[in-house]
């Protein structure tokens, strides 16, 4: 069984906020003396964090949250949202930064925090209720688990330790797309099924030449969009809290 992190494993949303803020501060030249952005996850950031695919956004758009002539302070996270692609491009021109600049600031920032605090940086995670039980219940029904994440695995393999899960494997974002790694996953061996909370993500995968039939999740507990649940394409099932806690062979 293949599981996401992010939104199905763990709500890291505080920690989200928070490195991403440091690494904006960073990269702006801004100190915390004058720091404008707050302690608090803004709400902005909140409702836009469904539609974040990798790390570097986080800091876009706690970047953008310093310009007061950029969209997201004039319009606000839904217009925002309408066309979240195209702002984030014209971000990332606005501001003359590449993605893999920002992934590498938000993630030194968080080789320092385990460094420096490791304590206060794992505690800025909670594992969703219920989770973290029933992943370690996998092996008791002939199962593996694996981990599939757009964050860091160095990040990852610290918090799966702290919570005490030891997958089969772990994949970062170092390990490819999602699709190129169930691909080289599916030539190994059967796949039981994948759970994520991002819908584009499960729909690309069915998509993928050699992964139209692999069993795929919608985590209802997630970082959705409103229109998420919606009319699920077929080959994706929407799992609820109460399905998870249930044995694999009665899952939707």
């Amino acid at each position: 069984m293949v599981f996401d992190f992010d939104g199905v494993i763990v709500d890291g949303m505080g920690e989200y906020w928070w490195s991403a803020r440091h690494a904006c501060l960073q990269l702006v030249g801004l100190d915390f003396g004058s720091d404008p952005l707050p302690d608090a996850v803004p709400e902005a950031f909140r409702l836009l964090r469904p539609w974040i695919h990798q790390g570097w956004e986080m800091v876009l758009l706690a970047a953008e949250l310093l310009r007061s002539d950029g969209p997201l302070l004039r319009h606000g996270a839904k217009a925002f949202s309408v066309d979240y692609h195209l702002r984030c491009q014209q971000a990332l021109e606005a501001w003359g930064w590449q993605p893999g600049q920002l992934q590498e600031a938000l993630e030194q920032v968080r080789r320092s925090a385990l460094e420096a605090d490791r304590f206060n940086w794992l505690a800025r995670h909670r594992p969703f209720p219920g989770v973290i039980e029933r992943l370690c219940g996998l092996h008791d029904e002939g199962f593996d688990l694996v981990v599939l994440t757009t964050k860091g695995a160095e990040f990852t393999a610290e918090l799966l330790k702290c919570f005490q899960l030891a997958p089969h494997g772990l994949y970062g974002h170092e390990a490819g797309s999602k699709p190129e790694v169930l691909l080289r996953l599916a030539a190994e061996r059967p796949l039981r099924g994948f759970v994520e909370d991002r819908r584009a993500t499960l729909e690309t995968v069915l998509a993928t030449p050699g992964l139209s039939s692999l069993p795929c999740y919608l985590a209802s507990w997630g970082y959705l969009k409103p229109q998420d649940c919606r009319t699920l394409p077929m080959g994706i099932r929407l799992l609820e809290p109460e399905a998870l806690a249930a044995p694999l062979a009665s899952w939707p």
